[in-house]
C-alpha cells in the first residue's frame, strides 16, 4: 500500500498554564494508506512540528519530513525502517524532524498492524506482551501535605508505585526536598515503589544532585530522574559512581538512539526512559530496549498524555519479562483522556499491558476532540502550506 496522505491536529486545552503537564496539548497524526487509517501523537510543541512537515527546503538535507513520507510504500516492518532513514537523512539538518516524524512512525506501525490483523508489538518480534507494573506518574505538591494528599490518592486509586516530579523540588534547600520525599513515601506506603524526577533542574550540578541521595535513601526512592540536562554525560557518569541505592535514571529527551546509548554506556544509568513521541517513534526504542537488556539497564517508558501515547510506549518493550515497570498517565488534562474512545486500564490484578490488538489498538474519538481542534493556516509567500484539516 502507498502513503497517501498525513493530515496533523493541533489540539490544545483551552488554558495553557505552566506547570510542566504535557497533556495540555496535543499533536494527533493520522496516516492512510491502502483504504486504511493509522494514528499517532508527537510529543512536542505542535507548530513547530506542522511546520517541520511542510516547510519549503533550505538545501538538499534540509528537507520537509513530508517529502520523505507522502507516496512512499508501506508493506512491513522493514519500509517503516526505510521511510524513517529517508527523513533521517533529507531532513538532517530539520532538528524538529524527529519529533514530527515520531507520531507519523507511531501511525505506520498502526496502520501495518491492521493490514496484517496483528499487534504492533507481535510485528516488533514480541511472542509476549508482559503485564506491567503502572506507576501514578504524578507533580509533586507545592506543600509537603499536598504532596500527601496526592500520594494518598494514587494509593486509594489502586497504583502500588508512583513517581512525583517536578513542583518545588531542587528550587529551594535540601531540607524541604525531603520533606517532600518523606511526604510522598508515607502517603504511598513502605511497600509501594516510590520514584522522583527532578526535570534537569540541577542542570550539571553534581554536587547539588549528590546533596539529595541521602534523603531520597531514606525514603527509599528507586530512581531519581533526569537530575541533568539531557547531555550532561559526565554528570550522570559522576552521579551514578556516587554509591547510592536510589539509581539515576533518563533517557526522555533522546531523540535519536544515539543519545540514549551514551546515556547507558557512558552515564551510568540504571533505568532508561523513552519516549516514542521524540525519539522517532517506535522502531528506534525498540532498538534501545535491545542496547538495554545487553547492558543490564532496565527499560522504562516514558508517557504523560494520552493512552494512544501510551500503547506505543508499550510496543517497544512488551515482551520484556524483567522490564517490569511502566509510566501511566494518572492525572491528564481532559483533552489527553479524549483523545482515545477506549484506555488501557489496570485489571484486577493491578497491571497492564500492551493491548492485543491491531495496530495500537486504540479507537481515536473524532467527536470528542473537536472542541480542542484549534484551526492553523500556515502561509509562505502567498502560499498555503497548511490548513488544519477535516477531523
Amino acid at each position: 500500500m502507498k502513503i497517501e496522505a498525513v493530515d496533523l491536529f493541533y489540539l490544545a486545552m483551552p488554558e495553557i498554564t505552566d506547570e510542566a503537564d504535557g497533556s495540555q496539548d496535543a499533536l494527533l497524526v493520522r496516516v492512510s494508506a491502502g483504504g486504511l487509517v493509522g494514528w499517532g501523537e508527537c510529543e512536542a510543541a505542535p507548530l513547530p512540528s506542522i511546520a517541520a512537515f511542510v516547510c519549503p527546503k533550505s538545501h538538499g538535507v534540509c528537507r520537509p519530513v513530508g517529502a520523505s513520507v507522502l507516496g512512499q510504500v508501506l508493506e512491513g516492518p522493514e519500509d517503516i525502517a526505510r521511510i524513517a532513514a529517508l527523513v533521517g537523512y533529507n531532513s538532517m539538518d530539520l532538528l524538529q524532524a524527529p519529533h514530527t516524524f515520531s507520531g507519523i512512525e507511531m501511525a505506520l506501525w498502526d496502520l501495518l498492524g491492521k493490514k496484517r490483523q496483528e499487534p504492533a508489538w507481535r510485528l516488533l518480534g514480541y511472542k509476549t506482551a508482559h503485564r506491567k507494573t503502572p506507576y501514578a506518574s504524578l507533580l509533586f505538591g507545592d506543600t509537603p501535605q499536598i504532596t500527601l494528599h496526592r500520594a494518598r490518592k494514587a494509593r486509594q486509586d489502586g497504583f502500588s508505585a508512583a513517581k512525583f516530579g517536578w513542583g518545588p523540588v531542587g528550587r529551594g534547600d535540601v531540607k524541604a526536598d525531603a520533606d517532600h520525599f518523606v511526604a510522598a513515601r508515607e502517603g504511598l506506603g513502605r511497600d509501594a515503589e516510590l520514584m522522583v524526577d527532578v526535570g534537569q533542574i540541577f542542570v550539571e550540578d553534581v554536587e547539588a544532585a549528590a546533596a539529595r541521595l541521602k534523603p531520597l535513601d531514606e525514603a527509599g526512592v528507586l530512581w531519581i530522574e533526569e537530575p541533568f540536562h539531557g547531555g550532561a554525560l559526565e554528570a550522570y557518569a559522576a552521579l551514578s559512581a556516587r554509591g547510592a541505592r536510589v539509581r539515576v535514571a533518563g533517557g526522555e529527551s533522546a531523540h535519536n538512539v544515539h543519545m540514549a546509548q551514551h546515556l547507558i554506556v557512558y552515564g551510568g544509568i540504571g533505568f532508561v526512559q523513552i519516549d516514542c513521541g521524540r525519539i522517532g517513534g517506535i522502531g528506534p526504542a525498540r532498538k534501545v530496549a535491545d542496547l538495554a537488556v545487553a547492558r543490564g539497564v532496565t527499560y522504562v517508558n516514558h508517557t504523560f498524555t494520552s493512552h494512544l501515547a501510551l500503547s506505543a510506549s508499550l510496543q517497544p518493550f512488551a515482551g520484556l519479562s524483567e522490564s517490569r515497570i511502566c509510566e501511566y498517565p494518572a492525572d491528564p488534562k481532559a483533552l489527553a483522556a479524549a483523545i482515545t474512545e477506549n484506555h488501557i486500564v489496570p485489571g484486577a490484578d493491578g497491571l497492564i499491558a500492551a493491548p492485543d490488538a491491531p495496530g495500537l489498538g486504540m479507537d481515536v474519538d473524532l467527536e470528542s476532540l473537536k472542541p480542542y481542534l484549534l484551526d492553523t493556516e500556515i502561509r509562505v509567500g502567498g502560499q498555503v502550506l497548511y490548513r488544519t484539516p477535516a477531523i
